[in-house]
């Protein structure tokens, strides 16, 4: 929207600078003015009561929805391995192409990733769009938004999805802007609208205390990242045939404004949560950061890994990238140990769609038990060390 001030209408009264959430409007001689933060949301032109300030939509080149066809899908990898979201939102996109009627792609960037292409196919992708150069080794993104957003002019799809990764947070927006399109972040739940096939993108809202289901209805591409962990990883077929297509990439001079001049990686333990198929996580009820060396030791009994509610998180016990829930990671481990974890609305959000769920809590009334397959009311500090030598016992367990 383009916003417009009439210096005779305008009264000085200041209304427009507290409406403005930019910080854009300015008083000069007592009159309103904009500057450089104007974004056009249109806020000042409710409150003014003089009808000084008014907005006029810009309308962009009208496009014709009908020329977007197919679901795109980022192949997001790294070191020329493909991230596990990747298989979940073909997992996901072959259930929106089908419902459409239309193709399931997959759009792989890299250096010397073609080798992938077969893989992608596999777990469901009709087509895969690759994207090579030097300048794609690694991740930035001015090099990702340049080839894709190029690769988007071309052909055209009707949705493209993006795994609500580091990457994906970074490289989605950037993509939406430069398209003219909306985004929807973190989603948790996508469908078809039965009536005119648009995308329903449904994602916590509020804190997790409703969910808001949102729709673009009149640009396109209609973009959505997915949290890791929610969709249902896609069947592997290494039967299915599938068109492999490489799209040219040419970068000006001036182009590229960050340049990768070495990759250090960090030395630090880390976890990759959405991965783990066995999962003990410890909440405040473990007492302190001392309570996850005995949920450790539970865990590497079982071959899995430990995790956290926010509650430890933020009472420093844990580092943040053990964190389950709305604010951190979205787990579907075939085993959750829930141990003096209450069960707020934010961590079961994160955790519910577990295969099997066990609770571990004093309080016999905690909403965790609400959702486990199985319950334990007892201390943790008791019931933890019961289970290991029950476990110690076991012949498999011997060594």
């Amino acid at each position: 929207m383009k916003i417009s001030i009439s210096k005779d209408l305008c009264r000085g009264c200041g209304k427009c600078l507290k409406a403005c959430p930019f910080e854009a409007i300015i008083m000069r001689d007592k009159k309103a003015e904009l500057n450089e933060k104007c974004t056009g949301c249109g806020a000042c032109v409710d409150s003014c009561p003089f009808e000084a300030i008014s907005g006029i939509e810009e309308m962009n080149d009208k496009i014709d929805l009908a020329e977007y066809k197919g679901v795109w899908v980022f192949a997001e990898q790294r070191d020329g391995k493909l991230m596990p979201v990747t298989f979940e939102l073909l997992g996901e996109g072959r259930q929106l192409a089908e419902k459409i009627g239309t193709n399931l792609c997959a759009v792989l960037c890299g250096e010397n990733v073609s080798g992938l292409a077969g893989e992608l196919i596999a777990y469901g992708a009709d087509k895969v769009y690759i994207m090579e150069a030097p300048e794609l080794k690694n991740y930035t993104n001015d090099a990702y938004t340049i080839a894709i957003y190029n690769a988007i002019q071309k052909y055209k799809p009707e949705i493209f999805l993006f795994g609500a990764t580091h990457i994906g947070r970074d490289l989605a927006p950037s993509l939406a802007a430069k398209c003219g399109t909306g985004l929807t972040a973190d989603c948790t739940k996508l469908e078809i609208d039965p009536e005119d096939k648009k995308l329903l993108q449904t994602r916590p809202a509020f804190g997790g205390n409703l969910m808001a289901t949102i729709i673009c209805p009149n640009h396109r591409p209609q973009m959505a990242t997915v949290r890791p962990g929610v969709m249902k990883k896609a069947d592997y077929d290494g039967s299915r045939h599938g068109i492999i297509e490489k799209v040219p990439i040419k970068f000006e001079s001036g182009d590229l404004r960050i340049q990768v001049l070495e990759v250090v990686k960090n030395i630090r333990e880390t976890v990759s949560l959405t991965d783990a198929k066995i999962i003990v996580s410890g909440g405040r009820g473990i007492g302190g950061p001392e309570g996850f060396s005995l949920l450790k030791q539970l865990a590497d009994a079982l071959g899995g890994t430990i995790a956290s509610s926010r509650a430890c998180v933020d009472a420093g016990w844990i580092d943040h990238s053990y964190q389950v829930g709305q604010t951190g990671a979205t787990v579907r481990p075939a085993l959750y140990i829930a141990c003096g974890i209450s069960g707020a609305v934010q961590h079961l959000a994160g955790m519910q769609e577990s295969d099997v769920i066990v609770a571990i809590n004093k309080n016999e009334h905690a909403p965790i038990f609400e959702v486990a397959d199985y319950g334990i009311v007892g201390d943790v500090h008791k019931v933890i060390p019961a289970i290991l030598e029950a476990l110690r016992r076991l012949p498999e367990y011997s060594n």
